[in-house]
């Protein structure tokens, strides 16, 4: 199957109120007050100084980012990032979610945006200037969840009015990156399989401070999770990357992590099982 047919690209634009000005003023005082020549030194001031609003947002944000790209590939430089098809409904739907429970939270901060400005006013002390804080409207301007979709374009089609050799080196040349963004992408799961195993093997690993090694369910579903994601990302169809995949589901059959906790013969044969998957691939 091509990867053409398997995977679409998908762009993720979030973008978030910085909240963040240079005080010129208060910059210039400093300085004279330092007898600084230079004007390297700048006073940054947070314009939503005492309240944890639009810090809410921009974590948010960043966990959306995450999240988009636990579910995605690496493509381009910046930006498109390969989904694989199989994925495409349910990360569209829980994207859309996402996207709206940003836009309300946005709009929850917009509608608060003055009292806001009045906790930042007592908090700044002789460092508020309103004259910094732009309009509601523009601020929400600043607030942003974009995506869109698109193909995986293939080589071969310029249509272009071009002297025939030249078209043929652009196709070899399209081609050429095509394969080397495959490549990349490729490498990412087989990357996250390989830290998983090697973390999971040398925590099971035991030793003089192993009574002090704290177990969580987490060591448990996060290997589950990860087997049901790579029959997703594994959007070339690698057949090494796919049994190494099913070595890993096959050892977690049957774990369960109260064992894991109280057993060494357990922690011992799983940690054997493991440790065959990472010797038997080139990482």
């Amino acid at each position: 199957m091509s990867i053409t047919s398997s995977a679409v690209l998908v762009e993720m634009n979030i973008s978030v109120w910085t909240a963040n000005k240079t005080d010129k003023g208060a910059t210039e005082g400093m300085l004279i007050s330092n007898g600084a020549a230079s004007d390297a030194a700048q006073v940054r001031k947070n314009l939503m100084a005492g309240t944890s609003a639009r810090k809410e947002i921009a974590d948010y944000a960043a966990g959306c980012r995450l999240w988009h790209n636990t579910r995605t590939l690496p493509w381009a430089d910046k930006g498109a990032r390969l989904l694989p098809t199989s994925l495409f409904l349910d990360y569209k739907s829980e994207a859309n979610i996402r996207r709206d429970t940003f836009n309300q939270m946005v709009d929850e901060f917009i509608g608060n945006y003055p009292a806001l400005m009045q906790t930042a006013r007592y908090y700044m002390g002789s460092l508020f200037n309103e004259d910094d804080y732009p309009s509601a409207e523009a601020v929400r301007d600043k607030f942003g969840y974009r995506l869109v979709f698109s193909p995986v374009p293939e080589s071969g089609d310029f249509r272009l009015d071009l002297p025939a050799q030249d078209i043929r080196e652009m196709e070899q040349s399209y081609q050429s990156a095509f394969n080397d963004r495959v490549a990349e992408a490729m490498r990412t799961p087989w990357d996250q399989l390989h830290k998983m195993l090697s973390t999971m093997s040398a925590k099971l690993t035991e030793g003089d401070e192993d009574s002090k090694k704290r177990w969580h369910d987490t060591f448990v579903t996060h290997a589950q999770d990860m087997c049901s994601m790579l029959t997703h990302l594994n959007v070339a169809k690698d057949p090494k990357l796919e049994a190494a995949r099913r070595q890993l589901e096959v050892a977690m059959i049957g774990v369960d992590i109260e064992d894991v906790k109280d057993s060494v013969l357990v922690r011992t044969n799983l940690r054997e099982k493991l440790d065959v998957i990472l010797k038997g691939y080139e990482w």
